[in-house]
């Protein structure tokens, strides 16, 4: 039985503790652009199209952000083996906050996409190169934890961004500021200088230097896929990250849309129009990520702390089944603003219990020389065979369901079936509870 009291953090030195946070920030950043994204996606597209914006265009420029997301993960997660993880990490947060800075800029449909998937470049490899770097310098019984800490900051990420989405709502609604979103996707460019400080602080692990001392194959697709055992822990990774992202991005994150009704005729009830609705419309939306954010930080520690009793493979299907149950129905049952306070966070759990176990499981499925490329494999293919989630749920709702009153709940539920592809996938999976990372 574990030692629920043991102090992890007692066990990490100075330099340790400075990876760590490094790696924390840089995450939590790059998931801060992420969310900013999701906030600003609705209002941004209605500005840029006017009467030819539909629902199914937010799914679509989703679509093109996750693919942007997969193409990254996969150069950069070679590139973190290749040229090691410190200097790949530089180039991720470079690319991910400038191109989010950019996206303020945008004057059509066209360029905003474009900014989408340049964007979705950083975003996608920073995840990959961040573990690694994580999993390999702290000791192996506190590395659990360290990046279950490290997962649990993309909900401050998204927090931070939830805030920034209240305040500009705000001052919209004052008219001190026009087009809030324009806004939001510039204070994602704040956090650029990050980049200088991971060149200057951190230096490369030790396993990877020594990896590529004994001039061994670094970050190598071929045989990622030839061999054997790693073929078998890439597909299961693969299986267990596109249930989850499908989850999160397809379904979970189109809780605004789906509540954007729900304030639409709270508020012209109440008599608001123009700017005043506008702008109370982005502070309920950033309140309901906030609520949302809120629970997803407890449900990366809860797989944490989770998975040291029941081990990697069970806590994944107590998070499968939780994420399938709690999603459908919010989806189905969320009709007023009351809702937000106990519905959402209650989702925004469940779904960010399974990146707390990408944090921790996938790093452990590969080898110092692919671990980076074995990570981003999982997590970044499995984005771009994600990207077909949103087209989905935005084929679901423009089609498929569009003769009902609200189209966005039966599309929610119905994809809520996805989570079931992860809970195919665990027979398969190897056990790593109490392992060493392997060589």
């Amino acid at each position: 039985m574990p030692n629920a009291k043991y102090a992890w953090y007692k066990d990490l030195t100075r330099y340790q503790w400075l990876v760590l946070a490094v790696c924390c920030v840089g995450w939590m950043f790059d998931t801060m652009a992420q969310q900013i994204f999701s906030l600003a996606r609705k209002p941004a597209i209605h500005d840029l199209m006017g009467a030819r914006a539909t629902d199914a265009m937010g799914a679509y420029a989703t679509s093109v952000l996750m693919v942007g997301w997969a193409t990254g993960g996969v150069v950069f997660g070679i590139l973190g083996d290749r040229i090691g993880r410190v200097r790949t990490m530089v180039w991720t947060i470079l690319c991910y906050t400038l191109f989010t800075g950019l996206s303020m800029f945008a004057t059509g449909i066209w360029d905003f996409n474009a900014y989408r998937f340049l964007c979705g470049l950083g975003v996608g490899g920073q995840f990959s190169v961040g573990v690694a770097l994580v999993a390999e310098a702290v000791p192996e019984r506190a590395r659990p934890y360290a990046l279950g800490t490290m997962q649990s900051f993309a909900s401050i990420g998204n927090m931070i961004a939830a805030g920034v989405g209240i305040l500009l709502g705000l001052l919209e609604r004052t008219g001190a500021i026009h087009s809030a979103w324009r806004w939001e996707f510039l204070s994602g460019a704040i956090p650029a200088p990050l980049a200088f400080v991971v060149f200057r602080k951190l230096k490369e692990p030790e396993q990877w230097l020594k990896a590529r001392a004994e001039k061994r194959r670094l970050g190598s697709y071929r045989e990622l896929l030839s061999d054997s055992r790693w073929r078998r822990n890439s597909l299961v990774g693969l299986m267990l990250s596109v249930a989850g992202v499908v989850g999160l991005w397809g379904i979970g994150y189109f809780s605004y849309d789906l509540f954007q009704p729900v304030l639409m005729r709270t508020f012209h009830a109440q008599g608001l129009s123009g700017a005043a609705l506008a702008g109370k419309t982005t502070t309920w939306i950033g309140i309901t990520s906030l609520f949302q954010n809120i629970g997803g930080f407890f449900g990366v520690y809860a797989f944490t702390y989770l998975t040291h009793y029941t081990g990697r493979r069970m806590a994944f299907a107590f998070s499968f089944l939780a994420a399938l149950g709690i999603t459908a129905y919010t989806f189905w049952h969320l009709h007023a603003i009351s809702d937000i306070f106990w519905m959402v966070p209650l989702m925004g759990f469940s779904q960010m219990t399974l990146f707390g176990g990408y944090a921790i499981y996938l790093p452990e499925l590969f080898p110092t020389r692919l671990r980076s490329t074995g990570t981003s494999f999982c997590y970044n293919v499995g984005r771009a065979v994600a990207a077909l989630g949103p087209f989905t749920f935005g084929y679901l709702t423009g089609s498929v369901f569009a003769g009902h009153a609200e189209p966005m709940r039966y599309a929610g539920v119905s994809m809520s079936l996805v989570f079931l592809l992860g809970l195919a996938a665990l027979p398969f999976a190897p056990e790593t509870k109490g392992r060493p990372l392997p060589e």
